[in-house]
């Protein structure tokens, strides 16, 4: 199997992950009905910022790197702007602002300050709206690949 298939492979299984701890969320209206008090809600809580943060740090540090390195746009010591810049113009993300949003929030996620609860629940419902980018994200990169012949 190829580097990036394997990489695709990898960051699927965290969005998979991810997306059934988003349900969860959803489902039973833990980020409105945020109670930090209680084990089950943290739990599901931290299984998603977990998720979000294994999977925003995966996309940007491997998965982006090697498409671009597996379709001949690399170069060497790229800055993650320039990155993000040049998956735009692929069309592979929509918006590289956005992505840079999912950094700072990221870095916000890993902080848990239980006197802030409703910046917290603002960051989680972020969160959680961006999953859909993740997803989108994965499968372009895998149709241009597909297209390309790569994979």
């Amino acid at each position: 199997m190829s580097f990036i298939k394997e990489n695709l492979n990898i960051a699927k299984l965290h969005l998979d992950r991810l997306k059934k701890a988003k349900k969860e969320i959803i489902e039973n209206n833990l980020v409105d009905n945020l109670d930090i008090d209680n084990f089950e809600t943290v739990k599901t809580i931290d299984t998603f910022v977990y998720r979000f943060i294994k999977l925003q740090d995966y996309l940007g540090q491997k998965l982006f790197r090697r498409f671009l390195d597996e379709i001949g746009e690399l170069v060497e010591n790229m800055s993650f702007l320039d990155v993000l810049d040049k998956l735009e113009r692929l069309e592979i993300i929509n918006n590289y602002q956005r992505w840079i949003e999912a950094r700072k929030l990221r870095n916000k996620l890993t902080h848990e300050y239980p006197d802030e609860l409703e910046e917290m629940k603002e960051e989680l419902k972020e969160a959680l709206n961006f999953v859909e980018d993740f997803e989108t994200t994965i499968s372009n990169i895998e149709s241009y690949l597909k297209r390309k012949g790569i994979i």
